[in-house]
């Protein structure tokens, strides 16, 4: 798929601060409220980012030729929904759990080990396997039964008694997104040709900010409104909808076909013979794992922060947080996935590099954030870290896809999978919530305050990972 410059321009124009005519609309819009009118000026600005979103894809759409477009686009916009679903039921906890503990009684690392171990274990491990099957049968069918499953499981959710009912119901979600993330990229990967792939991975991982958005906001009002527990069964119930639609739509392409390979997936053992034994490899991976501990904890902990020590309703914290993880996340992620394909023609070292630049930018400004004293500003600032710790995922995820030939991608990205996720997800979110109660002895509601502060330093090792990693990525490249 070939992207216009205009189109490609249009997209550099709305990320673009210089750009005074987005800056000046958005000025008039948020001008009739007051600053503590949260909803109102957060939802004008959520609607025009939206706006702009979906103008500039409908723009790249509407240049390509019909069957390119009808092909690539729907299968696109299919599998960045199913993303979307993903991390909507995923993400959903980090919104209800204020109500969730206040009803059974949970503490603060219990809540971590629910959001974390019990999702993690399953969708951490199951992934290799799930994608060693998927290298060799249908990526389609895969994740099609992946879809239904694990949103099954969101709506088993809502009929939880106890800590550990709900627990046994975050480790089947858990299991049925397991199926769910590797058979994608490599799908991606197969849909766009070389040049494209960081942009089209991180346009796929669209599904990341708007998932958690609306897992954010839904969650937070249908609690509001009605209950946790409804919460939970309408969005698993829509996912269960949404299964057969997507296996409709999406088909598997030939495996490497626009890299020239069509060779037989290899065994298991030969995948993992040909990418352990790669440094790059263990680097982009805990560098990413490094950024998630943070990234995932943060999300998962943020809505927490705004109720316990900014004395937001859960209400107002769903927009709030909702409108930051939208606006930035979709910023974040297309524009690392932009500049990593625009730098990478000269030096492909920028797949790394790009992220861990952006790791550094995003700390002061995380820290920043959370000793704002008013919203307006608590919100602007809260946009760059949120922006800048997901620019990795297209720049890293396509270099990952290139350090094994094309018949391995599927399983490389699981093995990738299982060591961000088990660091990232199993002991992000605990380690939070276990600071949190540690802490809280000494500073009560703002306990969680001090447990951010201590985790948001994991930037740091992140970026230096990813920096070693780009020094040694044209030695373990794989052209094919």
């Amino acid at each position: 798929m070939n992207i216009p410059p205009i189109a490609e321009l249009g997209f550099y124009h709305i990320l673009d601060v210089t750009a005074w005519d987005h800056l000046l609309f958005v000025a008039a819009l948020i001008a009739p409220f007051a600053p503590r009118d949260v909803k109102n000026w957060l939802s004008a600005l959520t609607a025009f980012t939206l706006g702009h979103t979906i103008a500039m894809a409908t723009q790249i759409a509407l240049s390509l030729p019909l069957n390119e477009r009808l092909i690539e686009g729907s299968v696109l916009a299919t599998l960045v929904l199913s993303y979307t679903f993903n991390f909507l039921d995923r993400q959903i906890l980090g919104i209800l759990k204020e109500p969730i503990k206040q009803e059974l009684g949970l503490t603060d690392t219990q809540l971590g080990l629910m959001g974390g171990l019990a999702f993690a274990m399953l969708y951490s491990t199951l992934a290799v396997p799930i994608a060693w099957l998927a290298d060799r049968t249908s990526r389609s069918w895969i994740m099609t039964g992946a879809l239904g499953l694990w949103s099954a499981f969101t709506m088993a959710c809502g009929l939880a008694t106890g800590f550990w009912s709900l627990f046994l119901a975050r480790v089947g979600v858990g299991f049925g997104e397991a199926g769910g993330v590797a058979p994608a990229y490599s799908l991606v990967s197969d849909y766009f040709p070389r040049a494209q792939r960081a942009r089209a991975l991180a346009a796929y991982s669209f599904g990341i900010p708007v998932g958690s958005a609306l897992g954010i906001l839904f969650g937070g009002l249908i609690a509001a409104s009605m209950s946790w527990r409804v919460a939970f069964v309408i969005v698993g119930g829509a996912g269960v909808l949404f299964a057969p639609i997507f296996k409709l739509v999406v088909k598997d392409p030939v495996r490497g076909g626009l890299d020239g390979a069509t060779a037989k997936t290899p065994p298991f053992s030969t995948v993992v013979a040909t990418v352990l034994p790669k440094p790059t490899f263990w680097l982009l991976a805990l560098g990413a794992a490094s950024a998630s501990v943070c990234g995932y904890g943060v999300a998962f902990w943020l809505p927490s922060f705004f109720i316990r020590s900014l004395g937001l309703t859960l209400v107002e914290t769903s927009w709030f947080y909702g409108g930051i993880t939208l606006i930035g996340g979709v910023a974040g992620i297309w524009l690392g996935g932009v500049l990593a394909d625009r730098f990478a023609t000269k030096n492909r070292a920028a797949y790394a590099l790009t992220p861990a630049v952006c790791f550094l930018v995003a700390l002061p400004f995380a820290y920043a954030a959370m000793n704002a004293t008013s919203l307006v500003w608590a919100f602007l600032l809260f946009l760059v870290p949120t922006g800048l710790n997901l620019a990795w995922l297209g720049p890293v995820v396509g270099a990952v896809q290139q350090l094994a030939p094309a018949n391995m991608r599927t399983t490389t990205s699981a093995l990738f999978l299982l060591i961000n996720n088990l660091l990232g997800i199993a002991v992000g979110l605990w380690i939070f919530g276990y600071l949190s109660d540690l802490l809280a002895p000494r500073y009560g509601t703002e306990s969680m305050r001090y447990a951010l502060y201590c985790g948001a330093g994991l930037y740091v090792l992140a970026s230096i990972l990813l920096w070693l990693a780009s020094r040694r990525l044209a030695a373990d490249w794989v052209d094919g």
